[in-house]
């Protein structure tokens, strides 16, 4: 292909997904399945683009993800995920463990595989998406405790599942002791270079002047790609390594760090679009009908049986040990959130490309896993606020993130957040001056049936107003606190023993 047409075409693919990622927002479908889409209507099937490479397909979705879960590090706010990392810590763990079993046992017998091929199906699929997570669950009002339990979880569960999947993929299977030392060996690896790397890196930057702004996004991105490759080649996760790197980095206090934000955020959009065309493309249309059965009930299992069931396991262990206590409402919407996007289509590329799986059982695995995704993300993705409202998680009072190109708040080290006041909340009519936030806060503008203004300290909060306040960093816990807090018990929620928690 001649590189004018074929800069021409990539440019015209990467302008149609950005055209698409606004229809999907909308629709509230994640975006991964247009930019599927358009791999599949280029593709063999399609405009008769041929592309057969699984071992570069493999390679270059491992860093697509890489690149992904970087950014979710990066954007990630610690406060909001602090509190459930011991959770996410187990469903990413025990729970991805009792999802590869509960999707491996019924799939032998319902569709005959044998154990490994089974094994394998629920490994790959044992993961959720961190960019199909985020894109969905950034734009829902839920409590932090729980958007901080998906996110946290579709962060750290990558690592082990990866290195499930490689196991299974090899000549020589370990023993399960042996292949529970090496996943143990390989997390705790990629932890302390993530957690490393991280700190170094902000060192580093905060004291190094460089000559240009925009070098220091590209300083931070390749800090992450240092702990990535660090813990790599020193046979550690990768994955889990350049999340908590980022996650370190994204939350301290460095130059520029709204820039390397949304710098991040720029390249991730790049490697999603580049990652999900390719495997569009790497997927044969013709081939997919043989895969629809099984892959529906694989599906059906991993949907219905594996992933509520690796929650409620998740759940025992968690009041067991005391660590925390997820009601019934919650455990549900944790199983229906369980997104799976790129991540287990670019992990059934791994048995794909190795030599020790037949070639035909491993293309239908990958087919089975094209199909699971796109049905099921269909199916979750939109669905997800309605099941936040009907169990009744949803929180709309709670602050959501605004991302703004704004030096005075990067300066100031600030952040700005949108407040809606729901119809039930005791915020109603309540005076600004009497929400008694911090100093270093303040409620800067108030949307009120379509309509803007500056309040003043007499202004008295209405139900359905959206607040803009903008906070610093330092109190912006304490700021979220106190509107929760108000909106559970009204003004003189302190005298209640309301503090917002």
């Amino acid at each position: 292909m001649d590189m004018n047409v074929g800069l021409l075409l990539g440019a015209g693919i990467v302008i149609a997904s950005i055209i698409a990622v606004r229809v999907a927002h909308r629709s509230g479908l994640p975006s991964l399945l247009l930019f599927l889409g358009f791999g599949l209507v280029i593709g063999e099937s399609g405009f008769g683009l041929q592309f057969e490479d699984t071992g570069l397909a493999q390679q270059m979705g491992l860093i697509a993800l890489a690149i992904i879960l970087a950014e979710g590090g990066l954007t990630t706010t610690w406060s909001h995920v602090r509190d459930s990392i011991p959770t996410a810590v187990v469903l990413a763990t025990a729970g991805v463990a009792v999802s590869i079993a509960a999707v491996a046992l019924p799939v032998r017998l319902l569709l005959g595989m044998d154990w490994r091929t089974a094994l394998l199906l629920g490994a790959v699929l044992a993961s959720t998406d961190a960019a199909a997570v985020f894109s969905v669950l950034r734009r829902l009002p839920l409590p932090p405790r729980l958007s901080g339990i998906l996110e946290a979880e579709s962060g750290f569960n990558d690592a082990p599942v990866v290195i499930a999947v490689v196991l299974l993929s090899t000549d020589a299977s370990p023993s399960l002791g042996i292949a529970l030392l090496e996943v143990v060996f390989e997390l705790v690896v990629g932890a302390a270079i993530g957690l490393a790397v991280g700190p170094v890196g902000v060192y580093a930057l905060r004291r190094v002047a460089l000559p240009a702004a925009g070098l220091y996004p590209i300083a931070v991105l390749a800090l992450a790609f240092v702990a990535y490759a660090g813990a790599a080649a020193l046979h550690g996760s990768g994955f889990l390594a350049v999340y908590l790197a980022a996650l370190v980095m994204g939350n301290s206090r460095m130059p520029h760090r709204a820039a390397s934000r949304g710098f991040a955020e720029g390249v991730a959009w790049l490697a999603q679009i580049g990652l999900f065309v390719m495997l569009g493309l790497l997927a044969s249309p013709s081939e997919m009908p043989d895969a629809i059965v099984p892959g529906l009930v694989a599906g059906l299992i991993l949907v219905a049986v594996a992933r509520p069931l690796s929650i409620m396991v998740s759940a025992l262990l968690l009041r067991v040990t005391g660590v925390d206590r997820l009601n019934w409402r919650e455990q549900a919407f944790l199983s229906w959130a369980g997104l799976r996007g790129a991540v287990p289509i670019v992990l059934a590329t791994i048995p794909w490309a190795a030599t020790s799986i037949d070639d035909a059982t491993a293309k239908l695995v990958f087919n089975e896993v094209f199909v699971i995704v796109v049905v099921y993300t269909l199916l979750q993705g939109p669905t997800l606020p309605w099941a936040a409202r009907r169990l009744g998680v949803t929180a709309p009072e709670e602050a959501r993130d605004l991302a703004v190109e704004s030096a005075p708040l990067e300066e100031l080290n600030a952040d700005l957040l949108q407040i809606r006041v729901p119809p039930a909340s005791r915020l109603h009519g309540v005076e600004v001056f009497e929400l008694r936030l911090p100093a270093d806060a303040q409620v800067t503008l108030i949307v009120r049936e379509g309509k803007s203004f500056v309040p003043s300290e007499s202004t008295r909060i209405r139900a359905d107003d959206q607040l803009l306040v903008v906070a610093t960093v330092a109190c912006r816990e304490v700021v979220e606190k106190r509107i929760r807090a108000i909106s559970r018990r009204g003004k003189l929620a302190g005298w209640f023993g309301e503090h917002g928690a």
